[in-house]
């Protein structure tokens, strides 16, 4: 009975084991796969050529079970990465917007021969096998006599000791050469083991089974241990915003440790049982897998700040540094207050106005059960600062708010650089303040020289008030602290487009969209790219996705913007319509209304609409000195005005 014979599947330097599930480079080398992303992998390779829609993708790939396309987007990415395709280069898989993904490459399919399928052994296997009746067959030899000469016996002994002794010196060569190796191989494990670990993350703490998930504990217990392992100038630890994504039961902590580019990863288990919890940790080095500390926790719920002290010292101590905020007093000692605060932060990062409405809630009730909880009024201006920004919510009505919960979250404790990094946020986009915001972000510097919030924030401002080259070195160090936070590398990308090189803000913004296809902002920032380029049509199908994603007004502002630009006023027109309608129900910002008005040529009335963004202290206005929108009116003396007035020259 025949062996089924077991598919290959090659493409450009790849070879793809259906059977074995390995995937192997062009040197034989085991490329390292989770199973997802090989199950994956090997759909598309089976289905080259063909669009795979998303819903097909993942009803087959993780058919017993329900996830979020964020799932596959990521294992898509890890794909992409381990084929070494850069953003735009598509050599592999191809996204194709609005439904799915193709493989493109070439597809060859091999039948493993029978020998490497089954392990059979044949001669063609063992060459070196030369029996003497192989050799008679051949002729080449005559069969051995009893009666040989003694002159060939001689010889044929002589032949024998010198093979023997060629043998003895090549073993000898091989045993010196191996400890040879060894001894290197020794001296270069043990100073490797001696350098110094700079770089962690955090992983999302998950539960021992998917169905007992608590996720706002889980980041609650990752936020903390980030929090006091960050702090100083040893050691650099992703922020929550980093990991956040990696929170899939599944994840290999290894493989996110290598795309969050960091040396070590702490990752661990959290179980609750009525009053207790046990937490298990791990500290990894990414390179090789090696643990450098384990250690496992079983307390009541009401020790949890015990667990998470205990956790962050051994971390330490087992990375030999020294906690920067080791000597700072906890947060709250009231555990409630404590886990309203942790649901807060997990609705907060959400950022929909019905989630941000539920996290100042919690973070509300935190505060009432602790007045003096600082970290609970940074939670608190940090979630009204994106309703003036994206919600259509006046600024008026939440930025005094968040104002006066940052400072009092530094009138209780100074020393923290997420509340000195949230006052500048409201300085700059509030206040107009640009000195002011400037020195919240330069103290919250001070104290966490790797504060991420500082560092995204202070790139804005040096943007926006026209100092390209710092901005963008400033904004390259934010993306090097956190690497694949979507609103980083999209800031960049607009950053970049601010300062001229349009070509790097395309690159950047296309590579954000590579990690996330559903982040509204990077389509958004892409169009303002597109527009400056004149391909008003692709700016129009960004801003179009940009819309349906978000549902945001600024979206479809600048979508009639673009269409007006490109020749198609009737159509910006209806657009604008919708506006001024949707203005009468609810708040739309006048700076988006003088954009479209802008757009179709009539100066006046946009800049009528910009001094009553004026008015309201619109946060949007803060991008009037370098958004190119405006251009056609810097020479007008009603613009030159609004710039004096918001000390922007």
């Amino acid at each position: 009975m025949d062996r089924p014979q077991t598919l290959i599947y090659e493409f450009g330097n790849f070879r793809l084991d259906a059977a074995k599930r390995l995937l192997l480079n062009g040197v034989g080398e085991i490329v390292p796969l989770m199973p997802k992303a090989f199950d994956t992998l090997l759909y598309l390779v089976r289905h080259n050529g063909k669009v795979i829609e998303k819903d097909e993708l993942m009803r087959e790939i993780w058919s017993d079970t329900i996830v979020e396309e964020n799932n596959l987007t990521q294992n898509i990415s890890i794909l992409r990465r381990v084929f070494g395709e850069k953003p735009g280069e598509h050599r592999f898989i191809v996204t194709v917007p609005g439904h799915g993904y193709k493989f493109v490459a070439e597809v060859r399919e091999k039948p493993e021969p029978p020998a490497l399928a089954g392990g059979l052994n044949t001669e063609a296997d063992h060459p070196q096998i030369n029996t003497d009746e192989q050799r008679l067959e051949t002729g080449n030899l005559k069969p051995k006599s009893e009666n040989q000469p003694v002159k060939d016996k001689k010889q044929s002994a002589k032949r024998e000791k010198t093979a023997r002794f060629w043998l003895v010196a090549a073993f000898a060569t091989v045993i010196i050469g191996l400890s040879l190796l060894g001894l290197y191989s020794w001296r270069t494990n043990k100073q490797s083991s001696a350098e110094p670990i700079k770089t962690v993350a955090v992983l999302p703490f998950k539960p021992l089974a998917s169905e007992n998930r608590n996720e706002a504990l889980e980041l609650g217990l990752t936020d903390t241990l980030i929090s006091k392992l960050s702090g100083g100038e040893e050691i650099t630890v992703r922020p929550l915003s980093a990991i956040r994504r990696y929170n899939s039961v599944e994840q290999d902590s290894l493989i996110a440790g290598r795309e969050l580019n960091v040396e070590a990863v702490l990752d661990g288990t959290i179980q609750t049982s009525g009053e207790r919890i046990r937490v298990s940790a791990k500290l990894l080095r990414t390179r090789d897998g090696k643990q450098l500390w384990t250690g496992q926790f079983d307390e009541r719920f009401t020790d949890i700040f015990a667990v998470q002290d205990s956790i962050s010292e051994r971390v330490a101590a087992a990375l030999k540094i020294r906690i920067g905020n080791a000597e700072k007093k906890r947060p709250t000692e009231n555990v409630e207050a404590y886990q309203l605060y942790m649901m807060g932060r997990y609705h907060a990062l959400n950022l929909t106005r019905a989630e941000t409405d539920k996290a100042i809630t919690y973070f509300q009730q935190a505060i009432d059960l602790d007045p003096n909880y600082a970290l609970a009024y940074v939670g608190l201006a940090r979630t009204y600062l994106p309703m003036a920004l994206t919600s259509g919510v006046p600024s008026w009505e939440v930025m005094p708010k968040a104002k006066a919960a940052a400072l009092r979250a530094i009138e209780i404790d100074e020393t923290l650089a997420e509340a000195h990094a949230a006052l500048g946020y409201i300085l700059f986009f509030y206040d107009w303040d640009w000195q002011a915001a400037e020195k919240a972000y330069l103290r919250a510097f001070e104290i966490d020289p790797n504060s991420g919030d500082a560092h995204f924030g202070y790139a804005h401002l040096l943007s926006n008030t026209g100092r390209h080259e710092q901005a963008v070195a400033e904004i390259k160090l934010s993306r090097e602290l956190d690497p694949v936070s979507l609103g980083t590398n999209a800031l960049e990308g607009q950053i970049l487009s601010f300062a001229g090189r349009k070509d790097e803000a395309l690159d950047r913004l296309n590579k954000t969209i590579d990690l996330n296809p559903n982040f509204w902002l990077a389509h958004l920032f892409i169009s303002d790219v597109y527009s400056e380029k004149e391909m008003y049509a692709e700016a129009v199908v960004a801003l179009k996705k940009a819309g349906e994603i978000s549902g945001n007004s600024q979206s479809q502002a600048y979508r009639a913007y673009a269409l007006a630009k490109w020749g198609k006023p009737e159509e910006a027109r209806g657009l604008l319509d919708e506006l001024l309608k949707l203005s009468k129900e609810r708040y739309v910002p006048p700076y988006i209304l003088a954009v479209v008005y802008n757009g179709l040529g009539e100066s006046e009335i946009a800049l009528d609409h910009l001094e009553k963004a004026f008015e309201d202290k619109n946060v949007l206005m803060v991008f009037l000195k370098v958004e190119p929108k405006w251009n056609n009116l810097r020479a007008e003396p009603r613009f030159t005005e609004l710039i004096k007035r918001m000390r922007l020259e």
